[in-house]
């Protein structure tokens, strides 16, 4: 009779037993609604959504948009919008923070600007201009009747003036962003003997979100010795309305729209997915 080597008897054993240990696993079937490792990876469409049950809309949904471009969209229990990022391909997707007001649930509290990537979109921020001592001039000569700096939160100043001139007068607008040369933006003509309001409404060219811009309202008799005043209602820095409003980029730094977004590792394409996969710790 032929002799059986120990080991190989044992090695028979080592194997009976881890067939019987995948057997067992075979039947036992992992949880279903958990992820203990490992990336989740939607491509080609489709869409990850939490529906609440009887309703017809998601709560949360992230993934493909009708049009074939990508976005996310996180919904209140009632149906109307808390936060969406906008699936927009040519300017890579708005960041909108949506009022809870059952009244107006459409009003956009938190945005960033839709056609000037470098800034904020909304709330709209006040500008800092503050009175001088020719406020009230009977200069015929420019005097400073407002002056201020502020940061550069949104795209486009808006400001509002009244002024009145005994004689006639002219009133204009300089600015001035950043280290850059101060620009007249604005100039108008004043009747004689009436209040005249103007409205100035100036993209910040060359801003980038933050940046200092100095503005300058300036005011002159168009006689010595008849007064001039202007008094200032309203300034503050809005959103675009309109593509044509969006601002020149600062000098050196172009628009980064078209720019590639960092890439996280579960944004990797499936083939290199796969290839880090099949890596053995040797390769």
């Amino acid at each position: 009779m032929a002799t059986v080597r120990s080991d190989l008897l044992d090695r028979i054993r080592d194997l009976e037993r881890q067939v019987r240990e995948l057997a067992g696993r075979s039947q036992t079937r992992p949880p279903l609604d958990q992820i203990r490792d490992g990336d989740v990876r939607i491509s080609e469409g489709g869409q990850l959504v939490v529906a609440p049950p009887d309703k017809d809309f998601s709560t949360f949904a992230v993934g493909a948009w009708p049009d074939g471009s990508f976005g996310l969209v996180a919904r209140r229990m009632d149906g109307s919008y808390a936060l969406t990022v906008e699936g927009e391909e040519e300017d890579r997707g708005t960041v909108r923070l949506w009022s809870r007001d059952l009244a107006e649930p459409d009003r956009i509290l938190v945005m960033d600007d839709k056609h000037s990537p470098r800034h904020l979109g909304r709330p709209w921020m006040p500008l800092q201009l503050h009175p001088t001592a020719s406020q009230s001039s009977t200069a015929a000569d420019w005097a400073h009747a407002w002056v201020g700096i502020s940061p550069v939160h949104n795209a486009v100043a808006h400001l509002q003036v009244t002024s009145y001139a005994a004689a006639g007068g002219r009133v204009r607008v300089q600015m001035r962003v950043g280290k850059g040369e101060a620009t007249v933006v604005d100039e108008w003509e004043l009747p004689a003997g009436k209040w005249t309001a103007h409205t100035i409404e100036q993209p910040l060219h060359g801003s980038g979100f933050l940046d200092d811009v100095a503005i300058q309202v300036e005011h002159r008799s168009s006689r010595p010795r008849k007064a001039i005043e202007t008094r200032l209602l309203a300034a503050y820095t809005r959103n675009t309305v309109k593509a044509s409003e969006a601002p020149n980029p600062p000098a050196g730094r172009q628009s980064d729209t078209g720019k590639a977004d960092p890439r996280l590792p579960v944004e990797k394409a499936d083939q290199d997915q796969e290839a880090s996969a099949t890596k053995t710790p040797n390769d």
